[in-house]
């Protein structure tokens, strides 16, 4: 498991210095980067701000910085958010890049409609039930990621290209400026890259591509230096030219296919990095999913998600449905985290055993979000005791007989934590919320030698074995199959407008992450940056669940163990972002004030200061 990212010398600590910056420099988008041996200066990072003309919210200073360069030129929320995905591809290669995958939950204001696409990787045509089995045992995780095994069909470029298709009005070649202008150039290292870097030297050192870009001298680069990815810039550039083409048809492609095949390891260094059977044939035959969204309908509010292949919108929808009819508003903090905890224990119980990749799993969807079936599960909370995990799931096809704790639990299996999330809101009022990934911290640790980028460990997301012995696990490899993801881009409607959006980086716990931020902000009455920086608590239908400092060290974490809840430190869960239109017609964007060394939120014409509680 990768290391959380500490806060660094580019994060703010608390709100007052955030909004005493609105008025000036982090509005500004990335300064042009001519040739010459340093980076432009990283813009300052807030983790809020508020204005007109559109607003961008990401981990990362110069992403943020881009999304707001093609807004300020006219772009819409479609054009800016590719913009920084891509500009995310360079300043948090660790963490997102074209050699992965991820979902865009888009919002149009002239239709009022909410749309999705699926652009998860996909396993090789030639993937069996067995693809991470060796002699009838399942390979170390640890193998299996750092391998050519681990990689799917990479779906980001694919999913840039139906999102401008569908709803941009720029080129790929316009929005992907800031982006290779930033690779050619290069940007300042923070202690954030360092750390995550030295952290994966182990595995880098081992591959000469990944080697010479991400440990300059056999080192990770200081803090301070300019890291530049020229290969990459070459790669983007060829995208501007031919398109996605480039990868799915042309050389890009070719590339990866060569290294998945035959992991171009340091044959010195004495690792087994394990071939995989991706094919050109793959990469022509990936094509991203349109799909509806799932809905639900919370506190007179709208809230729409991702469906599977996914899990996220079911989920949340699920433990907000179980919520419905409780008064959290007025409940004390400990009853609200007593049933928060309970609720995302009960959906996560019926996640597993239910969803899949919806082209090979019958997937009961609308049962998932019913009320119906949620009211069936809601009966197991109880206020004075607390359930046992792994919980068994319920039936959404026969909610009646839902109200149980008998039958056969399906527990969570680790998903990699360091993905990435961006909001975006244009003056038009269209919105997306974009999470996209290449799973761990570092990928699959591969680098594809001449183009700059790392590829993907996604398909160690499916279960290498049946998670419970006799029961069918709808998460087993397959031909062509998406691994379930635990993503949770989340747009909110209120009467058919924008109300808020958000999502959230962290493997499994992506889903609690986004839950909770919601109740925070919806229950609990928060403004957005202070649901997104309240200490959290992930419960995922396990023994234990996973607490942050602020919680850990609360008394509250004592009243809760004398209900019978058992607990273990997480010292960072999630990294969430989000964008709320207020009622004067302004924007907020808002991003972490600390987690991941705190986010950076940008609005193009900065105005007044963000709504408090």
């Amino acid at each position: 498991m990768a290391l959380p990212r500490p806060t660094t010398h580019r994060s703010l600590p608390v709100l007052a210095m955030a909004t005493a910056l609105l008025a000036g420099a982090l509005t500004a988008p990335a300064a042009a980067r001519g040739p010459g041996p340093q980076a432009a200066p990283t813009p300052p990072k807030s983790p809020v701000a508020v204005g007109h003309g559109g607003v961008v919210a990401s981990v990362d200073a110069d992403a943020s910085a881009a999304g707001i360069e093609v807004l300020r030129k006219g772009g819409n929320a479609v054009d800016a958010a590719v913009a920084t995905a891509a500009a995310l591809g360079v300043t948090e290669p660790y963490s997102a890049g074209i050699g992965g995958g991820g979902y865009l939950v888009h919002y149009d204001a002239k239709t009022r409609k909410v749309s999705t696409v699926d652009g998860r990787e996909r396993a090789p045509l030639s993937a069996t039930k067995d693809l991470f089995l060796e002699k009838g045992r399942p390979l170390p995780f640890a193998d299996a990621v750092t391998s050519g095994l681990s990689v799917g069909t990479p779906g980001t470029p694919a999913t840039w290209d139906t999102a401008l298709r569908s709803w941009g009005s720029r080129s790929l070649a316009q929005v992907l400026a800031p982006a290779r202008r930033l690779a050619r150039d290069g940007f300042t290292v923070d202690e954030t890259f360092r750390r995550q870097t030295a952290d994966n030297q182990a595995r880098f050192k081992d591959f000469p591509a990944s080697a010479a870009l991400f440990l300059p001298g056999g080192k990770p680069p200081a803090v301070g230096s300019t890291l530049k990815n020229p290969d990459l810039a070459r790669t983007y550039d060829l995208l501007a030219k031919d398109g996605v083409n480039a990868m799915y048809r042309g050389p890009v492609g070719r590339d990866i296919v060569k290294t998945v095949r035959k992991p171009p390891v340091d044959p010195a260094s004495g690792r087994v990095a394990r071939p995989g059977d991706l094919t050109e044939k793959d990469l022509r035959a990936y094509a991203t999913r349109k799909q509806a969204p799932t809905r639900t309908a919370y506190r007179g509010l709208d809230v729409y998600g991702i469906a599977p292949s996914s899990s996220g919108g079911t989920t949340v929808a699920e433990a907000l449905n179980i919520l419905e009819n409780s008064r959290l508003k007025r409940l004390p903090q400990q009853t609200y985290l007593h049933r928060y905890i309970e609720a995302s224990r009960i959906a996560f119980a019926d996640r597993n055993r239910w969803v899949g990749d919806p082209a090979f799993e019958n997937v009961p969807v609308r049962g998932l979000t019913s009320q119906r079936f949620a009211d069936s599960r809601a009966c197991l909370i109880k206020d004075d005791a607390v359930l046992t995990s792994p919980l068994a799931p319920g039936d959404p096809r026969r909610p009646a007989s839902s109200c149980t704790t008998r039958g056969t639990a399906a527990p969570t299996p680790y998903e990699g934590e360091h993905t990435t999330h961006l909001t975006v809101a244009d003056k038009w009022g269209n919105i997306v919320a974009y999470t996209l990934t290449i799973e761990q911290t570092g990928g699959s640790g591969i680098t594809v030698p001449g183009r700059g980028f790392l590829l993907n460990n996604e398909l160690t997301d499916f279960s290498f074995t049946p998670v419970s012995p006799g029961v069918h696990d709808p998460n087993l490899p397959g031909p062509g199959k998406r691994p379930r993801s635990s993503v949770s881009p989340t747009i909110v409607l209120e009467n058919g407008r924008p109300a808020f959006a958000l999502g959230s980086p962290g493997g499994a716990t992506i889903i609690t992450t986004v839950l909770q931020t919601l109740l925070n902000h919806v229950d609990r009455g928060m403004p957005l940056v202070d649901a997104i920086a309240a200490p959290r608590a992930s419960q995922r239908n396990a023994a234990t669940t996973e607490l942050e400092p602020g919680l850990w060290d609360s008394p509250l974490r004592g009243r809760l163990e004398a209900k019978g809840h058992v607990f273990k430190l997480n010292p960072e869960i999630g990294a969430a972002t989000g964008v709320q239109r207020l009622p004067d017609g302004r924007w907020v964007a808002a991003a972490e004030t600390s987690r991941r060394g705190g986010g950076s939120a940008m609005v193009v014409r900065p105005s007044g200061k963000p709504p408090v509680r």
